[in-house]
């Protein structure tokens, strides 16, 4: 894998791991449009797309680092009783809504391998999912209620839920952030807050990744293809782009209450149909 397109793909996860299009559909899609020369099966490629993950990870830890400050101190039992209430509970709704992704994606890893593997490495697949991820995104603002809870306000059943959701989004080309915003939104929240859970949600598990991924890089034995100094550098490129990414949709969601991931949905739509053309 050459710097350019490393650094193409680092900028392609930072937007797409944020917005509800499925950044590792993308990753998978891409390469095979522009017949780039990269075994996407090969054991060095998925802790590759990890590493750009914990770019995004740290970007989130920037952007919501009041909150995660703010849970730090809640567990501690340090402020006011209602607060340190409020923000324990929405801590722990983290920690239960990062189960089902944890439990499904370590039995995929140990009992499924191959079939985990195959997944990752076919872009005709990862295109047809983008197309179901579109339907998943329009039916989440068809079927949605009213939503006005605070995330401290839902329980730790709907947090299971959410988390189920964004379990989903180990297929390539189902959004995580596109399902657990839908899960969200289903369970009573505004656009706003089911992002901002979503994007809370997201850094245990893309970090939990990372732990497990990267040592696997680094014994790797194709160090020419994905050497460190290409993977650090598009992880910062992922960084920059998620943080940038992230500032973006907090404002369009709370701005955008009513239909708001629609557009996204039919992007999804287009976008798969498209790359399934080509592919094709």
């Amino acid at each position: 894998m050459t710097l350019l397109q490393s650094l193409i793909l680092a900028i392609l996860q930072g937007a797409s791991e944020l917005f509800p299009v499925s950044s590792l559909g993308h990753a998978v899609i891409l390469p095979g449009l522009l017949h780039w020369p990269i075994d996407q099966k090969a054991p060095e490629f998925l802790p590759f797309l990890v590493v750009l993950h914990l770019g995004t990870a740290t970007a989130l830890l920037a952007y919501f680092w009041r909150d995660w400050m703010g849970f730090a101190s809640a567990v501690l039992g340090r402020g006011e009783a209602e607060t340190v209430r409020r923000e324990r509970k929405i801590f722990w709704l983290i920690c239960a809504a990062t189960l089902p992704a944890v439990i499904l994606g370590a039995g995929l890893e140990h009992y499924f391998p191959y079939v985990l593997k195959m997944l990752f490495g076919v872009p005709k697949t990862a295109a047809a999912f983008l197309i179901v991820n579109g339907f998943i995104l329009y039916a989440g603002d068809r079927l949605k209620h009213a939503g006005s809870k605070t995330l401290d306000q839902i329980g730790f059943k709907a947090a299971l839920i959410i988390g189920a959701c964004q379990a989903l989004a180990l297929i390539p080309g189902i959004s995580r952030s596109g399902s657990t915003m839908v899960g969200g939104v289903l369970a009573g929240l505004t656009h706003k807050d089911s992002a901002r859970f979503s994007f809370l949600m997201a850094t245990p598990i893309i970090a939990g990744a990372g732990v497990l991924e990267v040592p696997k890089m680094l014994k790797a034995h194709d160090v020419i293809a994905f050497n460190g100094n290409i993977v650090i550098t598009a992880g910062i490129v992922a960084g920059i782009t998620a943080y940038l990414s992230v500032a973006a949709l907090m404002h369009y969601f709370k701005k955008n209450e009513i239909n708001a991931l629609k557009p996204f949905a039919y992007y999804c739509w287009i976008a798969g149909a498209a790359a399934l053309i080509i592919l094709s």
